[in-house]
């Protein structure tokens, strides 16, 4: 089941905002952080990326830096914004190469892996 629009919230329970749109993000490819049923990835996480948290995904098998133009991707590089996948995140938070990320565009649904105090350590977007 696709998230209801009227329904998608960010970590802090109010309307999940824009990741990206240049390069476009999302696991619809909307520009939105938000997920359903189909997305076993929970691209759930709105981060800043860096080139050390891309050297991680690629040695985790996740290579984001290369483009693919089969597939319309024209890979991605430091200070891009993306839709990241939770289960990433916690992986390279666990490694120490967690991106800082965006709790206003990121699902509130990361609130079930990892707890706001742990979010809000790595925000870019808290005063």
């Amino acid at each position: 089941m696709v998230d209801n629009d009227d329904m998608v919230l960010n970590v802090f329970g109010e309307p999940l905002e824009i990741c990206c749109k240049s390069p476009i993000t999302g696991y619809f490819r909307d520009g939105l952080c938000r997920t359903d049923t189909s997305d076993y990835g929970l691209h759930l996480t709105c981060a800043l990326l860096t080139n050390e948290f891309l050297e991680f995904s690629k040695s985790q098998g996740n290579d984001l830096s290369t483009p693919r133009p089969e597939f319309g991707f024209e890979g991605l590089k430091e200070g891009d914004k993306w839709c990241i996948c939770a289960g990433r995140w916690t992986e390279a938070l666990e490694a120490g190469k967690a991106p800082k990320i965006y709790l206003s565009a990121t699902h509130q649904k990361m609130l079930s892996m990892v707890q706001i105090e742990v979010l809000e350590r790595y925000a870019l977007d808290l005063e």
